[in-house]
């Protein structure tokens, strides 16, 4: 990225206030439903809220290694910018790039509040504990960074579902 003060920032504000309770699927696509709220730089006391579901599939075919890499469906060129920024930076995210995950994301709508951001988040959680959805996601990001944010909420799902998927790896003899 051109400026690495950028996505640090946005790595170090990115905070997920509702966890969803499924985690990625060993061997099939998983898609979470996300609510990402942030606040306008320009307009202290308001609040976007963006909302869309985000999708982290495993590779269709094995893919010979020099074509393995992250696929980014319906992502800027800041969020591909932003994955080799953190590889450059010694991230971890190999394993994503090792397996080929494919992320994609549906169109995301927008809302834009006249209410201060930790009212709206503390409505929005309240709301995700009782939807029942287990895959709902409420993210607290950065506005001007928000597919940042969104990758880094996928980045902390990978790492979450780390043991499950070796768990299920192991149990089918993969290794």
């Amino acid at each position: 990225m051109e400026d690495d003060s950028a996505a640090v920032y946005a790595m170090q504000n990115t905070r997920v206030l509702y966890v969803p309770d499924r985690r990625i699927d060993t061997f099939g696509d998983t898609r979470f439903n996300f609510l990402l709220l942030s606040e306008p730089m320009d307009s202290v006391g308001h609040c976007r809220i963006r909302s869309g579901w985000v999708e982290a599939n495993r590779p269709r075919i094995l893919r010979p290694v020099d074509l393995m890499g992250v696929e980014m469906e319906g992502f800027g060129s800041s969020a591909q910018k932003f994955l080799k920024w953190m590889e450059a930076h010694g991230a971890p995210v190999k394993a994503l790039l090792k397996y080929g995950f494919r992320f994609s994301r549906s169109e995301v709508h927008v809302e834009y509040l006249h209410e201060n951001t930790e009212e709206v988040a503390a409505r929005v959680v309240k709301d995700a504990l009782h939807s029942g959805d287990a895959f709902r996601a409420v993210i607290r990001g950065v506005d001007d960074a928000w597919e940042i944010s969104l990758l880094c909420f996928m980045l902390e799902m990978i790492q979450q579902s780390h043991d499950i998927n070796f768990f299920d790896f192991k149990r089918r003899g993969l290794i």
